[in-house]
């Protein structure tokens, strides 16, 4: 029996900053066309708030410093959030994707916090390394050797195209290129135990999955591994995505990708470029579709849980106490 309410795979959190290094994050959104009006504060007591009043019982936490040492502290605060609030909150540990090694050491460490991370969290493209780069075997083959599952997040801090911040549609196209060479490359064949959750609904990846497994294929498309239109689909269709800010136009063409099943309920909170207004219409586009393609809701809710058994007893445990 799962727990009630939502469990939110998609949650961002940041670490506590000086007012110098806040006023330096907004200077830095302003110089990618990101134009919040004032520096972005996150704490876990800010937040439950919201949690509360939009039924999310558990939320995974994910932040990404582009340096390993942010990196290592990112994952020890959130760590100690978690231990603060195990029925409320997992952790997804960031990984240094631009070092294999650095990340192996990062998962080891992950093992012995109090309460152990509840999957891992990866940028599509972190320091200029390519989730799809050769350099990632190592990493790879330990990550599917445990089943884990692997919230993908496209890089939304980078320059957006034709004057706009890049979390507007960029982090779309992101997701859907990174993905398609992660196929060509043979990930997804060599790693089938790897749990990957792509986020914002696959991104552009569903509308176009129709596009790849129609030509990608074909003798004018080069193909070193000689992946076949089969192996495409299948491979296409085991991933997982997740509804964050995208579920109106974004989670059919995902159900008909990777099927209802492999949809997990997120809900990009924990950002600027999210609010509690936009967060609860596509929670309710997610029950919507649901009931329209369905003809129930609450699969994708169960979805979530299955997916984490370590964070569904923590939150049953929490359940229970109250």
């Amino acid at each position: 029996m799962a727990p009630n309410g939502w469990l939110d795979i998609h949650g961002h959190f940041t670490v506590p900053m000086s007012d110098e290094a806040l006023q330096q994050q907004l200077e830095l959104f302003h110089s990618v066309n990101f134009l919040v009006s004032e520096p972005w504060i996150w704490t876990p007591e800010g937040i439950l708030p919201y949690l509360d009043s939009a039924n999310v019982t558990m939320q995974m936490l994910s932040y990404l410093p582009r340096t390993l040492d942010a990196l290592k502290s990112a994952n020890d605060y959130g760590a100690l959030i978690v231990k603060n609030h195990p029925s409320r909150f997992g952790l997804l540990l960031a990984l240094p994707t631009d070092n294999a090694t650095a990340s192996l050491d990062e998962i080891k460490r992950g093992d012995k916090f109090d309460i152990p991370n509840d999957g891992y969290a990866l940028l599509t493209v972190y320091n200029n390394v390519s989730l799809s780069d050769d350099s990632l075997e190592p990493l790879y083959k330990e990550l599917d050797a445990r089943g884990a599952v692997c919230h993908v997040h496209p890089d939304a801090n980078k320059n957006g195209t034709d004057g706009r911040p890049s979390p507007l549609i960029d982090v779309a196209f992101d997701t859907a290129r990174v993905a398609t060479d992660m196929l060509y490359k043979g990930v997804f064949r060599r790693y089938p135990n790897i749990k990957f959750v792509f986020g914002h609904c696959g991104g552009a990846l569903p509308v176009l999955s129709g596009r790849l497994s129609l030509l990608g294929a074909e003798s004018w498309v080069p193909n070193p591994l000689n992946v076949t239109r089969q192996e495409i689909e299948r491979s296409l269709g085991n991933l997982y995505v997740d509804t964050a800010a995208t579920a109106k136009t974004g989670l059919s063409p995902a159900i008909k990708m990777v099927g209802a099943k492999n949809v997990i309920y997120g809900a990009d909170c924990g950002v600027p470029c999210s609010t509690d207004a936009t967060m609860a219409e596509n929670q309710k586009d997610v029950v919507d579709i649901e009931n329209q393609l369905l003809g129930q809701s609450g699969s994708i809710a169960s979805n979530s849980w299955a997916l984490f058994p370590a964070a569904a007893k923590r939150a049953e445990e929490g359940q229970k106490r109250k």
